[in-house]
């Protein structure tokens, strides 16, 4: 199948997050309608019974600018830890070139890591020669943010709680202790589960086809009392992509702890989820693969509907709800 696209005006991409978090605009697809409500109004479009799932995974300050011992500079960017190797990482490190295995890199007069060998992909191996890298690091923002994030906080959930992701589970930043406590007044259980979200969400898919692009791996770890309250659900309501990509994955392999490389695509049969709540994602992304097979064809509609309606996209953007294909819409009210 073809990549799906679409025209991203950079004026649309938000730079910085929205004054309040649940202040975010909403853009409401659950039936054949099209509403525009904020995020704080999240409960009243839930019922008793549904199921609101999260990503409790944390950024962690990936990115390291060192220095060789020449002086000359050097950025490593963890990716995630070497299972069973303790202190030892999957990084990216530039300029990879000029660092061959053995470089150690420095911060000042400190050694912090040491260049290992390259690895199948092109990344490489690293050796933390600190107890803890995160002092030397800083968060690693999309490639598309070009401002300087004031309050790093900002790029973490209010519930964020297992440090293992590089980039953030986006359509999670919109959520308050408020916004959750309005939904479990309304009879919704909010359940949680961890997905390491890894680099590979903002690389494009650059094969001509869909099914050529070879799609990356990530963590996941969904808890038992998660797995069966989403059995018992009227609806699963999946927050973010990572959300619904965990649970579907647990579903397809039947193991709820492990690494997960499953690339939803328009045809997958969902098994878990009912609903979704996202930001607008980058054109010709795997997001918008997974988008186009949970949505439908109407994707495209709902995304020229915000681009007029003037919503923000990508990390820092608004979002939508929206529940899976049912057809043709029709305006709504706002």
């Amino acid at each position: 199948m073809d990549v799906p696209d679409y025209d991203l005006p950079e004026s649309a991409i938000a730079q910085v997050p929205a004054a309040r978090r649940d202040a975010a605009r909403l853009l409401v697809a659950l039936d054949q309608t099209v509403r525009h409500l904020r995020v704080a109004a999240l409960a009243d479009l839930l019922e008793p019974g549904d199921l609101l799932v999260v990503n409790t995974s944390r950024v962690v300050p990936a990115r390291l600018a060192l220095q060789k011992q020449s002086g000359g500079a050097a950025e490593v960017l963890l990716l995630e830890p070497v299972p069973g190797r303790p202190g030892r990482f999957q990084a990216l490190v530039r300029p990879g070139r000029r660092l061959p295995p053995g470089t150690v890199l420095y911060s000042g007069a400190q050694a912090v890591v040491e260049v290992g060998e390259r690895l199948s992909d092109g990344s490489r191996e690293v050796q933390g020669l600190v107890d803890d890298l995160a002092p030397f690091g800083a968060l690693a923002l999309p490639p598309y943010i070009h401002h300087p994030l004031e309050d790093p906080e900002r790029y973490q959930t209010v519930y964020a709680e297992r440090p293992g992701s590089v980039a953030a589970p986006t359509a999670g930043l919109h959520l308050t202790d408020a916004v959750l406590s309005g939904c479990r007044r309304q009879g919704v259980e909010v359940a949680t589960l961890d997905l390491a979200v890894g680099l590979g969400t903002f690389r494009p898919i650059k094969a001509a086809r869909v099914e050529e692009h070879a799609m990356h791996s990530e963590r996941y770890s969904i808890a038992r009392s998660t797995w069966e309250a989403c059995q018992g659900a009227r609806r699963v309501v999946a927050v973010g992509t990572t959300t619904l990509r965990a649970l579907e994955s647990a579903a397809a392999s039947g193991i709820l702890e492990g690494r997960t490389e499953l690339f939803i695509r328009p045809g997958y049969p969902f098994r878990v989820v009912d609903v979704l709540l996202t930001n607008f994602h980058q054109p010709r992304s795997t997001l918008l693969v997974l988008l186009q097979a949970f949505a439908g064809p109407r994707w495209r509609e709902l995304y020229a509907v915000a681009l007029e309606e003037g919503y923000r996209f990508l990390s820092f953007g608004d979002a939508m709800i929206v529940a899976r294909d049912r057809g043709p819409l029709r305006d709504g009210q706002d």
